[in-house]
């Protein structure tokens, strides 16, 4: 597959609304990307051992399981493949967490030998670009924290570059504000998509909105404050409960102050826009943070969710350390 097919296999986008294919039917709110507008990515050509330009069914489950880490779980994501605590990960330590974080994961755990049923593949998920980029060809190198958290967000970081690129229709590096509004509402509880595809729908015929433009850095910094959703819904629903009221000021205070992101006002105005049910003037925070915490559970895929997700595969991997210590 092609890097944009990674994308679209774990992000759900809508067709551009300023793409000229011609779109066959569909029912509304039904995610249909349409085709595909995405650059060349140069950041998934580096695991490219091969040179033939695509991501391999074993490159894609491995990029699927990384995909799952939060940001916030980096640095305990390393520790958990540390198993002798010496500070450095080798090849055979990598290989199985990984194995275990894949059984955690829903389409990792449909695949759990790294094969697809009845199809051959070439190599298991054990054994791909990516492990020798990490490792070596000899698979003799070590992995350090730094290194594995910046591919990390290396790879976060593509994936939203290349969704805007599925936007960027006219490769002008800006998308119109409503193909930003589609990103929003695209993960969208069903029940719940025609009325907000209602409200993006208005932005073709809103005068003050319809012309303008977001750019790839707008683009991002939402993204950004989508990966730090815990403590950014803690903060607007603590404000919320103590003003009544979430003002377009108090949106950007929190993601700022609380998140470190600095959200512009035209973007601002696009959130309240879509999620303003009632349209005066604050937010509707439930609405908004479920819509932005689906799109985060699209990409994280557990298959076991909640606490007990968590304490199980914590430890399980207690159990890999210590008997690794032991042998």
């Amino acid at each position: 597959m092609l890097p944009a097919d990674l994308m679209r296999a774990v992000v759900p986008v809508f067709p551009p609304s300023e793409s000229k294919a011609v779109r066959e039917g569909r029912l509304r709110g039904e995610r249909n990307p349409g085709e595909l507008h995405c650059s060349p990515s140069e950041f998934f050509m580096l695991f490219d051992t091969n040179g033939d330009g695509l991501i391999s069914f074993a490159e894609y489950i491995f990029f699927v399981t990384l995909l799952s880490i939060p940001e916030s779980s980096f640095n305990v994501a390393f520790k958990m493949f540390d198993l002798d605590h010496n500070g450095k990960i080798d090849k055979e330590e990598f290989k199985k967490v990984m194995t275990l974080m894949r059984s955690y994961n829903r389409q990792g755990a449909a695949h759990r030998d790294g094969l697809r049923f009845g199809l051959k593949v070439g190599q298991s998920v054990e054994n791909g670009g990516l492990v020798e980029y990490f490792f070596g060809k000899d698979g003799n190198d070590h992995l350090h924290y730094d290194t594995f958290s910046d591919f990390l967000k290396q790879l976060h970081d593509e994936i939203v570059r290349l969704e805007f690129s599925h936007y960027d229709v006219k490769s002008s590096k800006t998308i119109s504000v409503k193909d930003f509004a589609l990103s929003m509402v695209a993960s969208a509880d069903m029940n719940h998509i025609n009325k907000l595809i209602d409200r993006v729908d208005d932005f073709d015929v809103d005068p003050d909105l319809k012309d303008l433009r977001v750019t790839f850095e707008e683009f991002k910094a939402f993204a950004d404050l989508r990966r730090k959703l815990e403590p950014f819904a803690m903060a607007i629903f603590s404000y919320g409960k103590i003003n009544g009221l979430l003002t377009k000021q108090d949106l950007k205070r929190a993601a700022n102050h609380v998140c470190g992101v600095d959200l512009t006002d035209k973007v601002v105005d696009v959130i309240f826009h879509v999620f303003d049910a009632n349209q005066d003037g604050s937010l509707s925070a439930d609405e908004f943070l479920r819509a932005l915490q689906r799109r985060e559970s699209d990409i994280r895929q557990p298959a076991t969710s909640g606490l007990l997700g968590v304490f199980t595969c914590l430890l399980n991997c207690t159990k890999c350390s210590v008997q690794q210590m032991v042998i």
